[in-house]
């Protein structure tokens, strides 16, 4: 709301922004990193969607509309935001002993509330050495700090997460990802919480030692563990998303980062599918780095039998539950992006019989669904927005036979479209186990980069 306040606002249009306390911290940080540092907020106190209808409409004409009021014919002259000076690239910010570095991080809240490693010059020269990148080279701008991200800024962070060296150009790729426009940073503040997950898919995951097997997605590795943390650090310090003290992360309970998954080379190569990197429209030869949204994953999937459709059904049980009645989303925004990962041991029975991943998708498509009553009921407790099915069906958002979905509890498709399931192997090889996982819709949606190493780099 308040990015499109701005924008009235410049085309100089009196515009007033209508928020709940929780969101007003928020919404003046972002109005201020926009540019703006003064519109109008009326503030509705309270959560909207506990309160009662007279509680509600009370509140409304005692607080909200003498505020639009007041912000529409008492506009203030609007001030520009000051840019706060930053430190420059060769700055020293802080001396002293590491317990001394690490409290002045963390005093400037530069920290994920974990130690860090110290960025010295010598630390971060040498993540430099392994990219050709100019160090001032802007990857990106991030919002909602409309903060430059930078090549430098990327060996600061990877340092400062626990990366090596090597690790440089994949955290390059990562952040050229998350600074595409489709993939909606922006929003990583939102209240689902949802995370950021890096997908790594190339032979450099296993020259760098990334673990694909036993424990894929555990905090141990450190090629897994401080690439995931580097990502959520690099939110944190360069787009500013942070719960404390900005309030520019909302996650209303949150999690916390995702270690980088590596998809399992041999175990897909020996079944004979083509590796997630094609799926992204890469080549074999290739090292690619994808980067979605996570906001909820399925309990570990176990499966058995010797059949594909044992194990496909199990699945596209488990994976009904974790997408739930938040499929509503589906509806309203017209995107989903889920994934599941499979263990190489159910990838390879379902591959013996000649299914291909399109024959994953298409049957996880076809046996996701879920109550048409509870769906409508859920989306309307979420966010307080309309959600009736006659009305998305009178709109193209819904199927004809939806519209009486809500009276019979008519069941309703869960997955939107067979392509945008992403299908990845990883994981134990000696263990029937997979799992689902769900993006928050358009936030987050999966965007890929190529890894560019250095050009002097030893070949593999």
């Amino acid at each position: 709301m308040l990015r499109a306040c701005v924008a009235i606002e410049r085309a100089g249009v009196p515009t007033v922004a209508i928020v709940s306390a929780e969101f007003e911290v928020m919404a003046g940080m972002i109005a201020d990193a926009l540019g703006v540092a003064d519109i109008p907020l009326a503030v509705y106190p309270g959560v909207m969607l506990t309160d009662s209808a007279a509680t509600f409409e009370s509140k409304v004409d005692e607080r909200v509309l003498p505020a639009l009021f007041d912000g529409v014919l008492v506009q203030p002259g609007h001030t520009t935001r000051q840019e706060a000076a930053e430190p420059g690239r060769a700055e020293i910010v802080l001396r002293g002993t590491y317990d001394d570095i690490l409290d002045g991080f963390t005093d400037r809240h530069w920290t994920d509330g974990l130690p860090v490693v110290p960025p010295t010059p010598q630390r971060v020269a040498r993540f430099l050495r392994h990219t050709d990148r100019d160090p001032d080279e802007v990857l990106g701008v991030l919002l909602p700090a409309s903060r430059e991200a930078t090549v430098h800024t990327v060996a600061v962070n990877g340092v400062m997460a626990g990366c090596r060296p090597e690790y440089m150009p994949i955290l390059v790729a990562a952040v050229e990802a998350t600074a595409d426009p489709e993939f909606r940073v922006e929003d990583a503040g939102s209240t689902p919480g949802w995370e950021p997950m890096v997908i790594l898919s190339g032979p450099l995951a296993k020259e760098l030692d990334f673990n694909s097997g036993t424990g894929a997605l555990r905090v141990g590795p450190r090629a897994n563990t401080s690439v995931g943390r580097f990502l959520r650090l690099y939110l944190r310090n360069v787009a500013g998303l942070r719960p404390i003290p900005d309030e520019t992360d909302k996650g209303a309970i949150g999690a916390t980062f995702n270690v980088a998954l590596a998809e399992h080379e041999a175990a897909v190569r020996d079944i004979g599918w083509a590796p997630y990197r094609v799926d992204r429209g890469f080549t074999e030869a290739d090292d690619v780095v994808t980067v979605r949204s996570v906001y909820a994953a399925s309990a570990p999937i176990y499966s058995c039998g010797a059949r594909a459709t044992d194990h496909l059904a199990t699945i596209a049980r488990l994976m009904t539950d974790v997408l739930g009645p938040w499929c509503y989303h589906n509806f309203i925004y017209e995107k989903q992006h889920p994934f599941v990962v499979l263990g190489p041991a159910i990838a390879g029975i379902i591959a013996a019989e000649g299914l291909t991943k399109d024959d994953v998708r298409r049957y996880l498509y076809d046996n996701v669904w879920l109550d048409g009553a509870w769906v409508a009921r859920y989306g309307r407790g979420v966010s307080g927005k309309k959600f009736e099915w006659p009305d998305l069906v009178a709109r193209g958002k819904a199927p004809a036979e939806y519209a009486d979905a809500e009276e019979t509890g008519r069941p309703v498709r869960g997955l939107m479209r067979p392509e945008w399931i992403d299908v990845v192997v990883a994981g134990n090889p000696g263990r029937n186990q997979s799992r689902a996982y769900i993006g928050n819709h358009g936030q987050g949606v999966p965007v890929s980069r190529r890894v560019e190493p250095p050009a002097d780099r030893e070949p593999r």
